[in-house]
C-alpha cells in the first residue's frame, strides 16, 4: 500500500469511528463533533471540540485523580469537571463516580472511555500521517520497556534514527503491566515486553528473541566453576533479584518453586543495573537473561552459567496498539523490529500478530 493510500484509509477509518460512536450515543454527528465547550476556565475556550473533551476523559483515566488530570491537560480542576459534566449532558448518562475524590467510571463511562481511546488515537494518527506527507517522518516516539529488555532498545532506535534523523526518542523503564496500561491510555507509542507469559490484551506484536536465563556469579563464588547448574541447585543460592512487581521476578520465582525451592533474595531492586553492579563485586549472585548480561558486559569477575532442568525460555517482543493502518512513526518502528528479529534469529519474524481481549 502506498503512502497516499495509507493516508486515505486512515482518514476513512477515523471518520467512520467518529460517526459510529456519535450515532450510537447521540444520533447527531455534526452537532456531536462541533458542539463546543462553554468558556468554563482560563484555558478552555469556546472552540474546543468533542475530541478535546474526550482528551479530558483519557487524562482522568490515566491519573485517577481530578487535580492531577487537570494539570496534565493544562486546565483548572473546575474546568476539567465542567468539561466532563458537559460530556455527561451530551450523552444523557453519568460517566464518572464522584465523591470527595475520583471513585472510578460508571459502566457507561467505561464504554465511552473505550471509544475515546479509539477516536483520539485515530485523530492523532491522522494528524501525524498528514504531517508526514508534508515534511517526511519527524516527531517524537515513546517506548516503554521492561528492565530486562531496556538495553535492547538501542538495537531498534539506532538504525531507526539513521534512516529518519528528524525523529526523537523517549525510553521509559516500566513493568510489563505498566507497559500495557500506557499503551492502552495512548501515553506511549510502543513497548518491549514479554509476549507469552501473561495476557497482553488488544495489541499487535513482533517477536524479537527468546529470553534465556543464566546464573551470574563470581568464578570463586558458589557453583562459580560449573559449566551448568539446575534450577533446583540455584534455589539454594543467596540471590539478588528484581522486585516482585516485575514479571521477570515472577517468572524466576515460579521456576525456583517448581524446582522445590523458595525464593529468598538477599537484595531486591527494580533496576538491572543495580543487580549487575552488585554481581560485579564478586560477592553477589543473580539470575539474568543472557542477552542482557552480554550487553552489560561480562568481565573476568563474572561468569554467566546456563541454568537447565528445565531450560526455560520466554519470548520478548515489540508491542504496538492494535490499529490499522499504523501511524507512520509506529510503522517505521515495526519495520525495524522485523529486521532486528531476523538479525537475532527469532523463531517468528513475521507480520505482527493480533491479540484479542
Amino acid at each position: 500500500m502506498s503512502t497516499k493510500e495509507m493516508h486515505r484509509a486512515l482518514v476513512r477509518r477515523s471518520l467512520k469511528s467518529i460517526r459510529r460512536v456519535s450515532t450510537l450515543l447521540t444520533g447527531d454527528i455534526d452537532n456531536w463533533i462541533r458542539r463546543p465547550l462553554r468558556p468554563i476556565g482560563r484555558k478552555i475556550h469556546a472552540n474546543v471540540t468533542m475530541i478535546d473533551k474526550l482528551e479530558l476523559i483519557l487524562a482522568l483515566a490515566r491519573e485517577q485523580h481530578f487535580g492531577r488530570a487537570a494539570e496534565t491537560v493544562g486546565v483548572s480542576q473546575p474546568s476539567l469537571s465542567a468539561g466532563i459534566k458537559q460530556l455527561e449532558d451530551s450523552f444523557g448518562v453519568l460517566l464518572v463516580q464522584r465523591g470527595s475524590r475520583f471513585l472510578g467510571f460508571t459502566p457507561e463511562g467505561e464504554r465511552v472511555l473505550e471509544w475515546a481511546r479509539r477516536i483520539v488515537g485515530d485523530a492523532r494518527a491522522m494528524r501525524q500521517d498528514i504531517d508526514a506527507l508534508k515534511r517526511g517522518l519527524a516527531g517524537h516516539i515513546t517506548i516503554a520497556a521492561i528492565p530486562t529488555a531496556l538495553a535492547m532498545t538501542a538495537m531498534l532506535t539506532t538504525p531507526y534514527r539513521a534512516k529518519h534523523p528528524e525523529v526523537r526518542f523517549r525510553i521509559l523503564s516500566k513493568t510489563s503491566i505498566e507497559v500495557l496500561r500506557l499503551l492502552e491510555n495512548l501515553e506511549v507509542d510502543a513497548g518491549l515486553t514479554y509476549l507469552d507469559n501473561e495476557p497482553l490484551g488488544r495489541v499487535n506484536t513482533v517477536p524479537l528473541y527468546d529470553e534465556e536465563y543464566r546464573l551470574l556469579t563470581a568464578p570463586s563464588g558458589v557453583m562459580g566453576d560449573r559449566d551448568y547448574v539446575t534450577w533446583g541447585e540455584v534455589a539454594s543460592v543467596p540471590l539478588c533479584l528484581l522486585t516482585p512487581d516485575m514479571q521477570n521476578r515472577r517468572i524466576i520465582d515460579s521456576l525456583l518453586r517448581a524446582a522445590g525451592g523458595e525464593p529468598s533474595p538477599t537484595l531486591e531492586s527494580n533496576s538491572m543495573i543495580v543487580l549487575f553492579a552488585h554481581v560485579r563485586t564478586g560477592k553477589w549472585a543473580s539470575i539474568m537473561p543472557v542477552k542482557l548480561a552480554e550487553t552489560l558486559g561480562l568481565t573476568e569477575n563474572v561468569r554467566a552459567i546456563p541454568i537447565v532442568e528445565p531450560a526455560a525460555t520466554h519470548a520478548i517482543g515489540l508491542v504496538v496498539p492494535h490499529r490499522e493502518p499504523m501511524t507512520p512513526l509506529v510503522a517505521a518502528l515495526v519495520s525495524e523490529a522485523r529486521s532486528l528479529a531476523l538479525a537475532l534469529g527469532a523463531s517468528s519474524a513475521r507480520q505482527p500478530s493480533t491479540g484479542k481481549k
